[in-house]
């Protein structure tokens, strides 16, 4: 039985809200200077237009009103001005103070686009990756995330690597994947973090080295990304890029168990159950095996079925076992099919049933696990339950 489980998942998921890319205007005017912005916005000045719009949207000033802030900012966006542009993209994007519309979005994501604005060049890759107001393109959203991320965008930066590690609209390209990884990750993004800490892990698009996922992935922990608390917990469960630390790994393991991570829930149950880095206890093992297994995590649904049968922190109920060990085996865990046929052949739960027996030990079998060939021998040659 293996003491941890552990699959290494690349987060390859790209920050799909261009509307994070929120507005960020420079200083506006207080009540002081309101009249002054307003007075040179109505005679067309198109950052007075532009300050007045902002000043309207942030209720600097002013009252809040989103409907007055679309309407300053678009006489200036329809004067060039890249910031108006961007942020009426903003608000066409969002619905603040104006009808949501995808289509006039992106078109005036363009425009500030085309300029040069950064943050609209996010947007606009944005819109062509997932078909916002323009068709699904992600050659057009490598070009634009490429034009954002040559100007240091982080979310950019990590969307690229995505595509690049994708092959969507690029080549695929880990080396290029993992070079954007490490722009982003040096920007603190935490997704970005843990993928270049696969990255490593994995030798994908540079040397293996543990040392540096463990290094990677401790960055994305700290800011709580849970498959790389996971990650770290394993690392030390198994003394992997760092030394072999029960204590660390159960401390990680908890930290992503508390987000509903099931694998990290099941191996911290492990720890429990086996008394490794945190005091042994049954009932704590129990307890997180049930949150992995509820959540359909074979090998923690298997365990837990174990626990029942054994009496362990849990009352003695085969019935519960075998429903946990059925659940386990329904999904193609060998040592559940095992398990379920032992209990058919013996009676434990279930009524004693060879058939049933010879059907679980065979699937497990087939699988090759080795203790289910013996066992259809043995009820072979007691001619049982049609095992030949």
């Amino acid at each position: 039985m293996k003491k941890f489980a552990f699959v290494l998942v690349l987060c390859l998921s790209a920050v799909t809200s261009a509307s994070a890319q929120n507005a960020e205007p420079p200083q506006l005017p207080f009540a002081a200077e309101f009249h002054e912005t307003q007075a040179a916005a109505k005679r067309g000045d198109a950052k007075a237009q532009f300050n007045l719009g902002m000043s309207y949207l942030l209720g600097r000033g002013v009252g809040q009103d989103n409907a007055h802030a679309a309407a300053w900012l678009r006489k200036a966006a329809d004067q060039g001005l890249a910031d108006a542009q961007y942020n009426l993209g903003v608000l066409y994007d969002t619905g603040h103070g104006i009808a949501q519309d995808d289509t006039q979005a992106a078109s005036w994501y363009r425009k500030a686009a085309d300029q040069g604005y950064a943050k609209a060049q996010y947007n606009l890759g944005n819109f062509y990756e997932n078909g916002r107001g323009v068709a699904k393109d992600h050659a057009q959203a490598a070009t634009w995330y490429r034009k954002a991320a040559d100007q240091g965008v982080a979310l950019a930066q990590e969307n690229l690597a995505i595509l690049y590690a994708l092959g969507q609209g690029v080549a695929q390209d880990y080396a290029q994947a993992a070079t954007w990884y490490r722009m982003a990750a040096d920007q603190g993004r935490a997704g970005a973090q843990y993928n270049l800490s696969a990255y490593y892990a994995l030798g994908q698009g540079v040397a293996q080295d543990y040392a540096q996922a463990a290094h990677w992935s401790r960055m994305a922990a700290d800011q709580g990304n849970a498959k790389a608390q996971l990650y770290l917990g394993w690392s030390y469960a198994i003394g992997q890029g760092v030394a072999q630390d029960y204590s660390q790994a159960a401390h990680w393991y908890r930290k992503a168990a508390d987000q509903g991570d099931a694998q990290a829930q099941h191996n911290l149950a492990r720890l429990y159950d086996l008394g490794q880095g945190i005091a042994q206890d049954y009932a704590q093992a129990a307890h997180w095996y049930r949150k992995a297994a509820d959540q359909g995590y074979a090998q923690a649904q298997y365990n837990l079925a174990r626990l029942y049968a054994l009496g362990q922190g849990v009352a003695q109920d085969y019935a519960q076992a075998e429903s946990w060990v059925r659940k386990a085996a329904d999904q193609g865990h060998a040592e559940a099919q095992y398990n379920l046929g032992g209990m058919y052949e013996r009676g434990d739960g279930v009524t004693q049933d060879y058939a049933q027996a010879a059907q679980w030990f065979r699937k497990a079998a087939e699988q090759g696990y080795a203790p289910a060939r013996e066992a259809l021998g043995r009820l072979n040659f007691h001619d049982q339950g049609g095992a030949r």
